[in-house]
């Protein structure tokens, strides 16, 4: 039993340096302080606040629409300035915008601090990548890209559920002020812990005579890592959104689902996250990253088509059971992405443009969550089933995309076993 324990543990265990542990602990905090209200954010501006749903809608998107106005320029400034002071001075703007909520009493207000925080949301989320990778080994990417997933998944989880309970006891103006002024502190905590406890690594530099190889135009040479961003967009959209966005309000009209039971879905798809994310990346690590692509793709096509059986079935615990098993499924190919993407983009990327790298990977998940509630909910209202046989094609069409991408993406495994094969000959 001991030992069963300890080799439990012993896959827990990420190498990662301490400062980047302080700093994902902190993240989780941030994550944490996210959660409290996101479930409740047009809620509380319409029934609260008396905006329309429309309203309440678009600030919602005002705040991603400005986070992702904001992701390219950080990526320009990360090249040049300190990724600690980019994380502090966004996650304070944030602090400000959300605090800013608890006293909106007209959209424009609203509107005004959904830009504030957007913009803090951009700029600290993409500097906090780049802080992390320049604090780490190149062999510890994926367990950084790992624990920053478990951190978010957690915090995020942990929030909404305390929140649930807080506005179930009392759903007043004061309990949904009381959240907004706790998501400002924690924004405010985890800015203080990357000031107090995370070193601030130096930024690579270029001379002008290198000026052919800086800006966006050196990364829009880069075709293999364009033609990766483009085939993620579609994994992001079809995998993640899907999941998240457009299967709660599919199973509730096309399924014997509850509230309750869609509730436990969403549980069963973070909770394995959290769980399954650092092993994982051993897991991955066997694998050449073209294959993980492939693999990850086929694994949202699965799910995508197991959602349609549940159409068919009348029991609602059954059809919970066999969604449950697609939400797992769904998570293993989550795990499987991140583990593949975020160290691949870290490593196609030359030392003095990783912040512009690192903003266009953000970016990806940025415009997919809009995109993905965009076309999800259209054809909800025209094709329901199209939702999941037609993510399930997209989904393997990037794969294969991915797939053919072959030698021109960086790939550890691969170089590893090219050096042993040479070996033999060079003796």
């Amino acid at each position: 039993m001991n030992r069963r324990v300890s080799h439990l543990i012993a896959g827990w265990r990420t190498g990662l340096p301490r400062p980047v542990l302080i700093l994902q602990a902190g993240n989780a905090l941030n994550y944490f302080g996210y959660g409290l209200i996101l479930p409740f954010e047009i809620i509380y501006l319409h029934q609260i606040r008396g905006f329309s749903t429309s309203t309440a809608g678009l600030v919602l998107a005002a705040t991603m629409g400005t986070a992702a106005i904001a992701t390219p320029p950080t990526g320009a400034l990360l090249d040049r300035y300190s990724a600690k002071a980019i994380v502090v001075a966004g996650s304070l703007a944030s602090a400000l915008g959300y605090a800013g909520f608890a006293y909106v009493d007209l959209p424009w207000q609203a509107f005004a601090c959904s830009i504030v925080s957007g913009a803090g949301i951009g700029a600290a989320g993409t500097a906090l990548r780049t802080l992390t990778i320049r604090l780490v080994k190149p062999e510890q990417r994926a367990a950084s890209f790992a624990l920053n997933r478990v951190a978010g998944n957690f915090g995020i989880g942990s929030g909404a559920t305390v929140a649930g309970f807080l506005v179930a006891s009392a759903q007043r103006l004061s309990s949904f002020q009381t959240l907004y002024f706790f998501d400002a502190a924690t924004y405010a905590g985890f800015a203080l812990i990357v000031l107090a406890a995370v070193p601030s690594p130096r930024a690579e530099t270029v001379t002008a005579t290198d000026a052919n190889g800086t800006g966006f135009r050196a990364v829009a040479r880069d075709r293999p890592f364009l033609t990766m961003i483009a085939a993620n967009i579609v994994l992001v959209v079809v995998g993640h959104t899907f999941f998240s966005n457009i299967l709660p309000p599919f199973a509730k009209a096309h399924t014997p689902l509850g509230p309750a039971a869609i509730g436990i879905l969403v549980l069963v798809n973070t909770s394995f996250v959290v769980i399954a994310q650092i092993p994982a990346v051993r897991v991955v690590a066997l694998m050449r990253r073209t294959h993980a692509f492939a693999a990850t793709s086929a694994l949202f096509a699965v799910s995508l088509l197991a959602v349609l059986p549940a159409t068919l079935i009348h029991s609602e615990l059954a059809a919970t059971s066999l969604l449950a098993g697609v939400a797992i499924v769904f998570a293993i190919g989550e795990c499987a992405h991140i583990l593949v993407l975020g160290p691949l983009v870290a490593d196609m990327a030359p030392a003095h443009l990783l912040g512009r790298y690192l903003s266009l990977y953000s970016l990806t998940f940025t415009i997919s969550l809009a995109l993905g509630p965009a076309i999800g909910g259209l054809l909800l209202q025209t094709s329901p089933d199209a939702v999941w046989w037609g993510g399930a094609l997209a989904a393997v069409l990037a794969g294969a995309v991915l797939l053919r991408l072959g030698g021109r993406i960086p790939d550890p495994l691969r170089e590893a076993q090219s050096r042993l094969a040479s070996a033999p000959e060079a003796t």
